[in-house]
């Protein structure tokens, strides 16, 4: 694989030739706040409501340009977040980082914020909406003979994700106000 890297987990980008994706999870975007940020905010009704609020957004290292996101309902709905660029940063840590002391909304993926939404360093608005990052998955070099060590590494991280529900939890529909 590339890099030097021979197994990964990760996800919203397609494989190149000869890699294998199978499948872990939902990567599902979902709109976050600290608590302190919403002291001084209303939250938001809709995406496009996003716009009134600071936004804290993620540049794309290969391209500088900014991720727009198209969120969904289960219903069907659809709708651009409209999220303002006050704050640009270069990876999701850091865009966490930023939303966690009050500095304004962010869009992150379900997974990464699972921990302070459990803990109430955030708040998840606008619960009935997502975007779509594509799936969570683990990759590694397409070979007919694959070595014993990385056929029991992956079926060990398909069987722990089947039986710790991650499948269930990094779905944003069935994760609402969690």
């Amino acid at each position: 694989m590339h890099e030097g890297y021979d197994r990964a987990i990760g996800g919203g980008f397609d494989p190149t030739l000869g890699i294998v994706a199978r499948a872990l999870a939902a990567a599902h975007i979902v709109v976050v706040a600290s608590p302190a940020y919403l002291r001084y905010s209303a939250p938001p009704a809709h995406p496009d409501d996003l716009r009134n609020l600071r936004g804290v957004v993620m540049c794309g290292t290969a391209t500088g340009r900014i991720r727009k996101w198209t969120m969904q309902r289960p219903n069907g709905d659809e709708a651009t977040a409209a999220v303002n660029e006050d704050i640009v940063k270069n990876d999701p840590a850091s865009m966490r980082d930023a939303a966690r002391p009050g500095l304004g909304v962010a869009m992150l993926a379900l997974p990464d914020v699972l921990p302070d939404l459990a803990d109430a360093k955030f708040v998840r608005l606008l619960a009935e909406w997502h975007a779509d990052a594509g799936m969570i998955s683990l990759y590694y070099a397409s070979r007919r003979l694959l070595p014993g060590k990385t056929r029991v590494f992956i079926d060990f991280v398909m069987e722990n994700f089947r039986q710790l529900g991650y499948a269930q939890r990094f779905d944003a529909m069935k994760e609402k106000g969690r």
